[in-house]
């Protein structure tokens, strides 16, 4: 066994994680770009790091780089159902990290791991989903003044940050990762749509060709699922409360209804909103007998599924990651990963080449608020113009692609407003 403080499953899982982190850096050009880079700068040499992820392959590449970087840094899970096991192990046994994260975690020993990354006194936090933040603020607010400032990764995570900062609440600044357009155009769009439909076969093996698929939420990720499944042949329906985006997916070709409407003809749908009990009492009550329910939005609140339970009259598990629900009507509803991010759940998460640049910025991020952290104030920041330009061109390299650039003549152009026809 190690001697580094932590919280596995089975520490003999190392070897077989290693090897899927290796594989996965094959995928990464750009973290191996930043993994040296790092390792010659030292950008956060002695910093205190704790980072609140789904410890998968991609994240264990993301911790090399910082390590490299200098940091000391400790580990927890950001969702219970999404820590790769073997990962885990790894992290522990071959980089001495410490790692609080077990897949299956009750919610009770998730805010243990939650708590043990918050008494390893951080000065710099990596959050998904805010709960390291939000944990600080609320319950452990001795740390406050310790801290130089943190970085998110998610929708969902934003905004809450946002809310505090609203609110006056938020004591260190933050910059929004998710934000960045290497992150979310690519990520959320096509990260979130191969995965999500990864975890969605893998937990059924259901036909998706010539099935209605509801996606609800049309943002990046709800926009990468649609295309997805439309390119499996399912039917794809929209559900959005927003009319911008709603008349988006009419112009791409989507069928665009209310939730109740959608509920009753639905073969699938898919949560991705950030928001809570977007699938309700009223939607279950009409549903569609054998509908699949998922959630590929970060916290297991989307679909109501204290709802659910009340109205079922029994509960079986027929496959991993499926609850069927029998309801007195005689239907049945079945949920997916008991609600959680199917994609991590019941699969993997998203591609490599993906979280590429998404975790990109959080190196890059980490590093700026280091090295700007007198003159940040406490609240949201984006990621700088320049981080984000700088991540897009290391790929573009990294695929052997080429682009124009301007010449002086159009720059000038460009910045002037005294030429016109």
């Amino acid at each position: 066994m190690s001697a580094i403080a932590s919280d596995i499953k089975d520490i003999s899982l190392a070897d077989k994680g290693q090897a899927r982190i290796e594989w996965a850096l094959n995928e990464m050009p750009v973290i191996r770009n930043l993994m040296e880079r790092f390792a010659r700068e030292k950008p956060l040499e002695g910093v205190c790091m704790s980072g609140c992820l789904h410890i998968t392959t991609e994240t264990a590449n993301l911790t090399r780089v910082l390590i490299a970087g200098g940091a000391n840094l400790l580990l927890c899970a950001s969702n219970p159902l999404s820590t790769q096991d073997d990962v885990a192990a790894a992290l522990v046994a071959h980089y001495q990290v410490p790692v609080f994260a077990i897949k299956g975690e009750d919610n009770r020993r998730y805010y243990q791991h939650i708590n043990a990354a918050l008494d390893h006194r951080p000065q710099l936090t990596m959050d998904d989903g805010a709960d390291l933040v939000s944990e600080m603020h609320k319950n452990r607010k001795e740390l406050l003044n310790n801290m130089f400032g943190g970085t998110e990764e998610t929708t969902t995570g934003v905004i809450r940050l946002r809310a505090m900062a609203r609110d006056g609440a938020l004591k260190f600044p933050i910059v929004a990762v998710n934000d960045a357009m290497t992150k979310h155009l690519f990520d959320n769009r096509y990260g979130t749509g191969q995965s999500t439909l990864d975890g969605l076969v893998r937990a059924t093996n259901v036909l998706l060709a010539g099935k209605v698929f509801t996606v609800v939420g049309y943002g990046w990720c709800g926009r990468g699922i649609a295309l997805r499944a439309k390119g499996l042949g399912a039917n794809v329906i929209i559900s959005e409360v927003d009319p911008l985006r709603a008349l988006e997916a009419i112009m791409d070709g989507y069928r665009v209804m209310p939730m109740l409407e959608a509920s009753a003809i639905s073969d699938f749908i898919v949560t991705v909103t950030g928001d809570k009990n977007v699938i309700d009492e009223p939607h279950f009550e009409i549903m569609k007998d054998g509908c699949i329910l998922g959630n590929s939005g970060h916290f297991n609140v989307e679909i109501n599924i204290p709802a659910l339970e009340r109205m079922a009259i029994r509960k079986e598990q027929p496959r991993h990651y499926v609850d069927e629900y029998y309801l007195p009507s005689g239907r049945t509803i079945r949920l997916l990963a008991e609600g959680r991010l199917v994609n991590l759940a019941a699969a993997e998460g998203h591609p490599s080449a993906v979280m590429d640049m998404s975790f990109a910025n959080q190196a890059l991020c980490a590093a700026f608020i280091l090295k700007n952290k007198p003159r940040l104030e406490n609240k949201v920041y984006p990621v700088p113009d320049e981080i984000d330009q700088e991540i897009a061109r290391m790929k573009l390299d990294a695929m052997n692609m080429r682009i124009d650039t301007l010449t002086e003549e159009q720059k000038t152009y460009l910045s002037s407003w005294q030429e016109g026809t």
